[in-house]
């Protein structure tokens, strides 16, 4: 572990983890980031380090002894299934899994009929899906904590890993620019969330008429009024990475862009983080990749074996930011 680490580590209680903060968010959903404030983030990555930690030690913490978590899917998954699944586990609970053409969310029945069932099943619910207001009115008509684990907006479970990874591998947040290359799709929404929230200076590259949601830029400016952070979005994507700390990408086509992956291809073939952008970044900077990766095009494939051992321990991390989560909201 590194000293960087293990001086957070020193500074972290049982109390924090297990009672006072606990208190805090009990029966809060988790929606985006913007739902949160500096502290509570900055409690739940301190949390997730310290289940980390005991889980490489062989501690256990089985605080969610016999609750259940409801894991609805209408998108195909890797990381978020199989890190909740394992998570809940850990934490001494369990999950149902519901998969789109199981339960047919919204179509079969009400979304507002869904979570009040669910509510008298189970204890908290994980949605992987596509309109974000769904997630919302799931939530509205529930007694119990939502988790979105992906929507077309946003992807807080991914960000949360993502500044987890970046204090283990920084110490801080203090004096940090993340750079992000590609489309201003939900993965940028939420890393203006939480680089705002954290007091990471963001740079956001894309191509004209790719950019994020201007509702959300203006979002994000919000949140750093406390945090003084600083948030760029340009066309440029050997201007962006200038200094950078952080250098992140996403594929350029999601899920449900399919039709549209030519197409992406060419607006996009300068956005790839390759060799000769990452020679402008700061010396100790780090790729991040939220995964899956199409090698050859987001990223080439020597930058992504260079920093692969940042890249997994990244998606490893989404174990830990989620447990984290769920033991503080359930």
């Amino acid at each position: 572990m590194q000293l960087a680490t293990r001086v957070i580590m020193s500074k972290i209680t049982e109390k924090i983890l297990l009672k006072e903060f606990k208190m805090e968010l009990k029966g809060k959903d988790f929606i985006t980031l913007f739902d949160f404030n500096n502290k509570e983030i900055n409690n739940l990555i301190d949390i997730a380090i310290k289940l980390k930690q005991d889980t490489k030690e062989g501690k256990t913490h089985y605080e969610l002894k016999d609750k259940t978590l409801a894991m609805i899917f209408a998108k195909p998954s890797l990381r978020t299934r199989v890190s909740f699944e394992v998570g809940i586990r850990q934490l001494g609970g369990h999950a149902v899994v519901l998969k789109q053409d199981e339960i047919i969310l919204g179509e079969r029945e009400t979304i507002s009929d869904t979570a009040r069932v669910l509510s008298r099943y189970v204890n908290g619910i994980m949605i992987r899906t596509f309109a974000h207001q769904d997630v919302i009115e799931l939530a509205k008509n529930s007694d119990i904590p939502v988790i979105n684990a992906l929507t077309d907006s946003y992807h807080p479970c991914q960000v949360l890993a993502d500044l987890l990874t970046i204090k283990e591998k920084f110490g801080s947040f203090d004096n940090l620019k993340l750079t992000y290359i590609g489309d201003g799709n939900n993965m940028a929404n939420s890393l203006i969330a939480g680089c705002m929230l954290t007091g990471i200076d963001l740079c956001i590259a894309t191509p004209v008429d790719y950019e994020p949601d201007t509702n959300v830029i203006w979002k994000g400016k919000d949140a750093s009024i406390a945090t003084k952070a600083k948030i760029e979005v340009i066309n440029d994507p050997a201007e962006a990475v200038k200094g950078a700390n952080i250098v992140y990408t996403d594929v350029w086509a999601s899920m449900g862009q399919e039709k549209e992956a030519q197409k992406r291809k060419k607006i996009f073939k300068n956005f790839q983080i390759n060799k000769t952008l990452m020679n402008k970044a700061a010396e100790d900077a780090i790729v991040l990749h939220c995964l899956p990766a199409h090698r050859g095009e987001e990223i080439t494939k020597d930058i992504m074996d260079k920093y692969a051992d940042t890249i997994f321990e990244q998606a490893e991390n989404r174990l830990h930011a989620q447990k984290a989560v769920m033991v503080s909201i359930m």
